[in-house]
């Protein structure tokens, strides 16, 4: 699909009354990771999304808050808030807020005053599931019921989740994301394996078909022998993609690999960065993950502890350091030289620029669940502004649904061998 300047402005720009803003406040998106308040009365964080400052606490009783990071009275910033007694309470002259942005209290005015009923500040609805607190920040007679994916129903022992902030755009990274051709070349790892099933054939063949929750797309590979490797994506609007994998864990000196499925979620956190939530879980609802597999996972992706800024979701591997790259390495041993493959991917995206100029660009055949979102996304825009139903964010609408990764015979039909396995085991 080829994208206009103007195009590109309403699919990009997420603040204040953009367009494409709108489209994310009809969804549940993730807020935070829950690990980020983790216990009663721990300390607030601050939250920021679509351009818009806010802070998250968790009350005595273990609700969740997500408020207008500024005290109604003067607007003094509540992260240095005291977590007390069931709500946050300004440090600057002590008024105090409950979870859904009621004010309890005002010591600084004369007792008995009823300042207090319509001092309120702003408050959006949470659900926390997966180790994620979502939120809903459009209009109310328009929230659908919070999301239901399949891996939000798999047991805390059969997943994991993690989040990385990235210098960039939402919308390139949803792209780099979807872009199956590319692992073939950037995530190329070991130039002396030429027999991996995506350097077997590094131009794959796509198929994308719409579904309720957005679409799946097909990426298929001729790889010898009569087969075909497949895989099947599911991208879920308005930014979740899930695909299959084999996730290898080394423990007790045996290898072993378990099937699952794994995916991100790309939230805008305003025009020019983004945050990415990752998860993966087992595939089988009867096969818990070993201890430690979605930590080793992360450390191959390169989110690992020792990759993040201490006390941050930013990685030490950055734009201003060129992502540490090595240039002997490139030309002896990795494609890219740059070590991690959420690294990598990063690397690429955040180079475009904040917000690449789609204008510019010269799409191929692999290119083709690339297009389709942006048709969507665009789509989305006009049903916001007509206050229609969106896309995917009725629970029915992706409840079912996950990825599939196969070998098949070169005459098989793929949606006919796949369709089992694209259907939710939880």
């Amino acid at each position: 699909m080829r994208i206009t300047k103007e195009q590109n402005e309403r699919l990009t720009r997420v603040e204040g009354d953009a367009p494409m803003g709108q489209v994310f406040r009809r969804y549940w998106i993730p807020a935070l990771l829950a690990e980020e308040v983790p216990e009663p009365d721990c300390p607030p964080v601050r939250v920021r999304l679509l351009g818009e400052d806010l802070v998250a606490f968790r009350d005595s009783n273990g609700e969740v808050g997500l408020l207008d990071a500024y005290c109604s009275h003067r607007r003094a910033p509540l992260f240095f808030g005291r977590n007390e007694e069931c709500g946050l309470r300004c440090v600057y002259h002590g008024w105090k807020f409950d979870v859904n942005g009621n004010c309890l209290d005002t010591p600084s005015e004369e007792p008995g005053t009823r300042l207090r009923f319509r001092a309120g500040i702003k408050a959006y609805p949470v659900f926390e599931a997966g180790g994620i607190i979502w939120t809903y920040m459009g209009p109310v007679d328009t929230m659908p019921e919070p999301p239901d994916y399949e891996w939000l129903r798999a047991p805390a022992t059969h997943r994991g989740v993690s989040k990385t902030n990235e210098a960039c755009n939402f919308l390139q990274a949803i792209e780099g994301g979807i872009d199956t051709a590319h692992s073939s070349f950037a995530h190329n790892n070991d130039l002396s394996n030429t027999k991996s099933l995506r350097a077997l054939d590094r131009h794959p063949k796509l198929e994308v078909e719409l579904q309720p929750h957005g679409f799946t797309y097909a990426s298929l590979r001729r790889i010898g022998g009569g087969r075909k490797y497949l895989r099947v994506y599911q991208f879920a609007m308005p930014f979740m993609q899930i695909r299959s994998v084999l996730l290898s864990w080394h423990g007790q000196g045996e290898d072993a690999e378990y099937p699952a499925l794994h995916g991100h979620i790309w939230v805008p956190i305003d025009d020019v960065t983004t945050a990415i939530y990752n998860f993966a879980y087992s595939a089988r609802p009867e096969q818990p993950m070993p201890p430690n597999w979605f930590a080793e996972h992360e450390v191959e992706m390169g989110r690992g502890p020792q990759d993040f800024k201490p006390g941050t979701y930013w990685l030490v591997r950055e734009p201003a350091n060129d992502f540490m790259i090595d240039r002997e390495v490139q030309r002896t041993r990795t494609f890219t030289g740059i070590e991690g493959v959420n690294t990598q991917d990063f690397a690429i995206q955040t180079g475009m620029g904040a917000i690449v100029d789609r204008s510019k660009e010269a799409l191929g055949s692999t290119d083709l669940a690339i297009s389709t979102a942006r048709k969507l996304l665009l789509e989305a825009t006009d049903r916001a502004e007509r206050g229609e139903p969106m896309l995917g964010a009725a629970p029915e609408d992706h409840r079912n649904t996950r990825a599939a990764d196969l070998l098949i015979a070169e005459g098989d039909a793929w949606r006919e061998v796949s369709k089992d396995l694209q259907s939710a085991w939880y």
